[in-house]
């Protein structure tokens, strides 16, 4: 069960890019797992590979918040992506779009996907490029991400920002019924099919 999340501060990590894949964020040969855990050595490893990957260098070490360009997280849906983004230490992800499905995995799996207009993200990677010390807070009670100079508000699916809010996921919310479930089931006519 994720933890839950109410706001993140700390730094930010610019990730100054569109169109980051989930091929890239975690490639194909480490997802032969099933664990939610262990991937954060594997994320962006190509890129990591090459040397001087913005991730790598001392400034950006330690930051909860990474901040993208546009239609984040696309490509194939694998929920390995925002495992790795979390088990690397991001809490939050701040970009003017996500691919879909990629938000909705980062929803599920306690990582906080907001959208920003692209002039404010842009703003944010000016930032943190020019100062990594830069501290940013994104509240998901008040909608907002704040820090010093600026507000800027943004939306989210309601159901969503409950189930982060109260640190929930598709299992655990399910479980909140179980007293219900284990009623309906004890009055089951014995005739019917059982998964038991």
């Amino acid at each position: 069960m994720p933890a839950a999340i109410k706001r993140v501060a700390g730094r930010m990590a610019p990730l100054d890019l569109a169109d980051v894949d989930t091929d890239q964020i975690i490639p194909k040969q480490f997802l032969k797992r099933i664990e939610r855990t262990g991937y954060g050595p594997f994320l962006f490893y190509d890129w990591r590979a090459r040397g001087n990957f913005v991730l790598d260098r001392p400034e950006y070490q330690g930051a909860s918040v990474l901040v993208a360009g546009a239609n984040f997280g696309c490509g194939s849906s694998r929920e390995h992506a925002p495992w790795a983004l979390r088990d690397f230490g991001f809490k939050a992800i701040i970009a003017p779009s996500f691919a879909d499905i990629f938000r909705a995995n980062c929803f599920k799996t306690g990582l906080l996907a907001v959208t920003l207009a692209e002039p404010q993200v842009r703003r944010l990677i000016d930032l943190v490029s020019e100062d990594p010390t830069v501290q940013v807070v994104v509240d998901l009670e008040k909608q907002v991400v704040r820090g010093e100079g600026f507000e800027y508000r943004f939306d989210i699916d309601p159901f969503a920002r409950e189930m982060l809010l109260q640190g929930l996921d598709d299992i655990s919310l399910i479980e909140r019924n179980d007293s219900e479930i284990a009623s309906f089931e004890s009055r089951r006519p014995a005739w019917m099919p059982s998964v038991r």
